[in-house]
């Protein structure tokens, strides 16, 4: 999966721990982790180098200092990202979790993939410790609480959810292009016709001009340079009130929004979303009444 998106000029390492510690976390959400921080450092080395990826089980004791104070003593499971790219100056350093905090070219990006980052791994127990200099590069260290593994369960146990797919034409909107094909290859595999745009004016020439066919659903991010999901949501119901939607959030729920507002009116699906959720969650979108 990293290779496909680190560009040839990268070389990609990993070393990986035969006997890892468990972890009590999402594994879709980890999969985003990674993702996110690869894409962060590829961008870092605009001229090649390594990306090294490790990870390793370690016990962290009062003596050792933790990077923060509230860590608590006993066993982690460590994913490490690191790259030889530019490196940060202290003062982005200092801002690197910040939402919408980005040091790319404007509509490039939308500054959002670190702090989702962040906003997983606190969720999850963990923290990030980061360690950078100016022209030598960039390292993440990801700690996670190790967790004993669990009593095997006896008799049967339910199985996982089915992703119920369909046969119905969807286009999906987003600006990052990873994340755009990998959404447009889960529904095309689920058998659902899929249109792809790469910001709301794209989906417009789409849905007026390329596209002569019905389109049943609209996938959306949230913030796009230029015209925002909801915005072109509310542009596209106006004149066609039959197509439905569905926006992707990467950080917060629009939903949380005042009442009677479009970010309000809505449904809504979190980043990252597994195969089955972002399934289920069209399937329910599409047999509503």
């Amino acid at each position: 999966m990293l290779r496909r998106i680190i560009r040839e000029d990268i070389e990609l390492t990993v070393e990986l721990e035969p006997s890892l510690g468990l972890v009590r976390a999402d594994a879709g959400q980890m999969h985003q982790v990674l993702l996110n921080v690869a894409l962060n450092a590829r961008d870092a080395m605009p001229r090649g180098g390594t990306l090294r990826i490790a990870t390793s089980n370690v016990h962290l004791a009062e003596e050792d200092s933790p990077p923060y104070p509230k860590m608590a003593s006993g066993p982690y499971v460590l994913l490490m990202i690191s790259d030889t790219g530019v490196g940060m100056s202290a003062e982005v350093h200092a801002h690197l979790f910040e939402p919408f905090f980005t040091t790319k070219e404007p509509l490039t990006g939308t500054g959002l993939g670190l702090a989702t980052v962040h906003g997983i791994v606190h969720q999850s127990g963990g923290y990030i410790v980061v360690d950078t200099e100016p022209n030598k590069g960039t390292s993440f260290r990801i700690l996670l609480p190790a967790v004993a593994a669990p009593p095997e369960a006896d008799g049967m146990t339910e199985p996982a959810p089915v992703a119920v797919g369909g046969t119905e034409t969807i286009l999906v909107v987003e600006d990052d292009r990873e994340v755009r094909v990998l959404a447009a290859k889960i529904l095309r595999r689920l058998g659902y016709n899929v249109l792809e745009a790469g910001n709301a004016g794209e989906a417009l020439e789409v849905i007026e001009q390329q596209h002569s066919g019905t389109i049943h659903l609209i996938l959306t991010d949230v913030v796009m340079p230029g015209m925002a999901g909801t915005k072109l949501l509310e542009r596209v119901q106006a004149a066609r009130a039959e197509i439905k939607v569905l926006l992707m959030s990467g950080y917060g729920d629009p939903r949380g929004a005042e009442p009677g507002t479009p970010e309000a009116r809505f449904a809504c699906i979190q980043k990252p979303f597994t195969l089955e959720s972002l399934a289920m969650k069209i399937r329910e979108i599409l047999d509503e009444r």
